[in-house]
């Protein structure tokens, strides 16, 4: 497993989240002072220095139940607010956007180039706030240089983390299954056609040599498939035409039902205990700790919104979770990764502790978004 994938999904999962949130804000015709305020201080949040100095650390990566909350608490870090059945498609959407772009990424080098597509769309939404997308350049540079030297085998481990943590997941979209390139059961269909990755071969030509190194015979056979030379490669630099379209905005402002998101009724949800639990409370503390550092008091009016286009589809997710929540509780599946030895219990009455305490602060009304971050940040 790669210890470097952690930062790459948290970046690609954050990108795809603003896509869809300033896509259902525009939907929802907010005004644009809130919806620019939302997506300034998300994305502030998601590009402080202490949250991405915390992520570049070489650590595995965790549970989608981890992910999930840090993700929340991410876009809960403004005045907007999802409740739990819009957020769950949310995540739905993100992770099945991601999954697709990995899935058909053409070499395991350019899931840089798709991680630039998002960073490079996050600039464009924040270009009018000069301190936060400094904020964005900063990262981009740490990414360059943590990722720069690494080998193609160390970018193939990494692919291969990213589809196992992504094997289970099987939600149909809407847009996806509208354009042919996922199957009614969930799963993606791999295209037979189109250009061949950069320095390859179109396939269907065998040639053979002799011991002096000569070609002596060439032999063609059938490839299945209509391939097309290699387009150059893209931009690995901070500015640049990173030539793949993968990672760049899918959703149109016209089309919300491309948000749309249905279980697959055969997925089977893995309730195995998670051996990193520790770590991940941990993490977690860690992350959300420097998160609600930068969270903004509570003194303006918050507004939420939803990702379903009806109130009955809502009211639908509603009784499903609150259904499945109720059943889950009884059947005693829900559970904090229970540990048994007095260590750990320590730990998380710790961390439940430093919570608590973060909590009293922010309800102080004397304390400032921009102090919190400034005290944070001396104590680095």
């Amino acid at each position: 497993m790669s210890v470097r994938t952690l930062p790459l999904v948290f970046i690609n999962l954050g990108g795809e989240m603003l896509y869809i949130l300033d896509q259902r804000l525009r939907a929802h015709n907010t005004s644009e002072d809130n919806s620019e305020k939302v997506l300034n201080d998300i994305v502030w949040t998601m590009f402080s220095k202490p949250f991405m100095d915390e992520l570049l650390k070489p650590q595995q990566l965790y549970s989608h139940r981890t992910l999930k909350t840090v993700l929340t608490r991410l876009a809960h870090s403004s005045i907007m607010r999802l409740n739990p059945a819009s957020m769950d498609r949310l995540y739905e959407l993100m992770i099945m956007a991601f999954k697709y772009q990995v899935f058909v990424c053409p070499r395991p080098k350019d899931l840089l180039l798709i991680s630039y597509n998002h960073i490079d769309a996050i600039r464009e939404l924040v270009k009018d706030t000069p301190a936060v997308v400094n904020q964005v350049d900063e990262t981009h540079r740490k990414i360059i240089e943590v990722y720069a030297s690494s080998s193609e085998g160390e970018f193939q481990l990494l692919r291969q983390t990213l589809l196992i943590f992504f094997q289970d997941m099987h939600v149909r979209v809407s847009l996806f299954l509208k354009s042919q390139v996922q199957n009614p059961n969930g799963r993606f269909a791999l295209l037979t056609s189109g250009p061949v990755p950069h320095r390859v071969d179109v396939p269907g030509l065998i040639r053979t040599f002799n011991s002096k190194g000569r070609e002596v015979r060439r032999s063609e056979f059938p490839t299945g498939g209509s391939y097309t030379s290699p387009i150059r490669e893209g931009s690995f630099e901070l500015h640049g035409d990173r030539v793949i379209r993968l990672g760049t905005n899918m959703y149109n402002v016209n089309h919300p039902e491309e948000t749309h998101t249905s279980k697959v009724p055969s997925v089977k949800t893995d309730d195995a205990p998670n051996l990193l639990a520790k770590e991940e409370l941990n993490l977690l503390a860690r992350l959300m700790g420097s998160m609600k550092a930068e969270n903004v008091p509570g003194v303006e009016t918050g507004f939420r919104i939803s990702l379903f286009t009806t109130d009955q589809e809502e009211e639908e997710a509603w009784v499903a979770f609150l259904f499945l929540y109720s059943l889950s509780s009884l059947c005693g599946v829900i559970n904090i990764q229970a540990m048994q030895d007095e260590q750990a219990a320590t730990e998380l009455a710790r961390i439940a502790g430093q919570f608590a305490e973060r909590e009293e602060e922010s309800d102080n009304p004397s304390s400032s978004k921009g102090d919190d971050l400034l005290a944070m940040m001396d104590d680095l």
